[in-house]
């Protein structure tokens, strides 16, 4: 399952490591020139957020419908 989600503040980066490191399944989180774990917080401020990173996350349709559906919220 992959989705693109705009972060924009640093608090949206935390927010976001804190919702993936609670996910059973692998989430990787990148660009066109590196992927880095979704649950790591240190290597989530090396990304460029100018533009919509990708989400993967190695798991079920359903499990991926609803962390999507909570990592958009963050949005709000």
């Amino acid at each position: 399952m992959s989705f693109l989600i705009s972060l924009t503040t640093l608090e949206q980066i935390k927010t976001f490591v804190n919702l993936a490191s609670r996910q059973p399944f692998d989430i990787l989180v990148g660009n066109e020139r590196q992927t880095i774990n979704g649950k790591d917080l240190i290597g989530m401020f090396c990304l460029d957020y100018t533009r919509p990173v990708k989400v993967h996350a190695n798991c079920s349709a359903d499990e991926g419908a609803a962390f999507q559906q909570d990592a958009m919220a963050l949005l709000q």
